[in-house]
């Protein structure tokens, strides 16, 4: 039986104006977020004869990072749920400069693999707590808006970090993609001192047991559409390099990824634009996007114009995943969608984690050709999902 989402409480004075800077720094740590955790994929060659180690490994650069978000995340925004969010907000994001900089530094794969965990554990909290900080520090009339400029960070992660990333790994050192992640975590750390107010953590009579927020109405159906649709996206996105040389169409990684980015940021602005209005029928031309994506990369893989086609709707379609899938959450998870949003990075890591073991071993058994089949399965079964749970995502005030 499902326990039903409370009305949240607001704790303080109501926010008056809606304050544009916060969020937008807010925003940019989501980017800085997901920039750090796929980076690797678009660095994988270079990283591999840099540290004298197979694409496998590197891929796992990403699972274990994925692993200290699954391991630490729930209980951590568990613990601090009564704490205030600011100090919260900053310890967590030096954690993160700290662990980024120790990538960029080391030489060593295992004390690279143990930075990228700690980086891990340190983003898990972070995702937990960002969409709702977005919406307590504004007016209550304009969560919505206030959500939605905070989830952007997470798609253009997607869009341009990674691909910058590979670009200035190519034309400088691998090594120094990080180094601009932990520059950029920097000024993030001082604007978010100067620019995003604080807030009460939740007063311990309002807080729900775990389980009892996990089984709130519709979180279930959100987190399995999130682990599944990530796991099909992340397959192939960390894997691309590998998948691309298969195609023998000539096309590098950079390019593709940088197709593929620049297309998420429309998804984002259609996501925007209609989210509000029409979710599940945007949610379902998602995901039928995404999946048709997936079946031009299957029978077009040897046309560069075709593989490039398919990077513009695959990023059209999966750009705005994120905030689609978020928003939902938060809606479900009511005055808990602190501790609700802290299953979305474990949903979210568990799908990539598990993309980089089985990305590993498809191109391992049957070359790089086959994630794109998988994508286009798992995206299926997404879809089919969204459905059988369709009343989660439709419109709600």
């Amino acid at each position: 039986m499902t326990t039903t989402a409370r009305t949240p409480t607001t704790t303080g004075s109501v926010p008056a104006t809606i304050p544009w800077s916060a969020l937008v720094t807010l925003a940019a740590i989501g980017f800085v977020v997901l920039s750090a955790e796929t980076m690797p994929a678009g660095l994988l060659p270079l990283m591999a004869r840099d540290l004298d180690t197979g694409e496998g490994v590197i891929g796992q650069f990403i699972s274990v990072w994925a692993l200290g978000t699954v391991v630490v995340t729930v209980p951590a925004i568990t613990l601090t749920r009564g704490m205030r969010r600011k100090p919260l907000l900053l310890t967590t994001l030096t954690c993160l400069v700290i662990a980024n900089a120790v990538t960029a530094a080391s030489s060593d794969v295992v004390l690279s693999l143990v930075s990228r965990f700690g980086g891990g554990a340190a983003t898990g909290v972070l995702w937990g707590m960002l969409a709702a900080y977005g919406r307590r520090i504004s007016p209550p009339s304009r969560g919505g808006l206030a959500l939605a400029v905070v989830s952007t960070g997470a798609p253009v992660g997607f869009a341009l970090g990674t691909p910058l990333g590979a670009w200035l790994g190519g034309v400088a050192d691998w090594r120094w993609s990080f180094v601009g992640l932990s520059v950029l975590g920097l000024v993030l750390l001082l604007l978010a001192v100067l620019l995003v107010p604080d807030v009460a953590g939740q007063p311990a009579g309002e807080r729900l047991p775990l389980q009892r927020v996990f089984l709130l109405r519709g979180v279930p159906v959100v987190l399995v559409v999130i682990f599944v649709w990530m796991l099909g996206h992340n397959t192939i996105y960390t894997y691309i390099a590998p998948f691309l040389r298969d195609t023998g169409t000539g096309l590098t990684a950079d390019l593709v990824l940088l197709v593929y980015g620049v297309c998420s940021i429309g998804g984002v602005l259609l996501t925007a634009a209609l989210i509000d209005r029409h979710p599940r029928g945007l949610l379902w031309a998602s995901l039928g996007g995404f999946v048709l994506a997936a079946v031009l990369l299957v029978v077009g893989h040897a046309t560069p114009a075709v593989v490039l086609g398919a990077a513009v709707l695959w990023g059209l379609t999966f750009g705005g995943a994120a905030p689609q899938l978020q928003s939902a959450l938060t809606i479900a998870g009511g005055a808990e969608s602190d501790l609700a949003n802290a299953f979305l990075p474990v949903a979210f890591n568990l799908a990539i984690a598990a993309a980089g073991l089985v990305g590993a071993l498809l191109i391992g058994v049957s070359g790089g050709l086959v994630l794109a089949v998988s994508m286009a399965v798992l995206g299926v079964v997404a879809l089919l999902v969204t459905v059988a749970g369709r009343a989660t995502f439709a419109a709600r005030g």
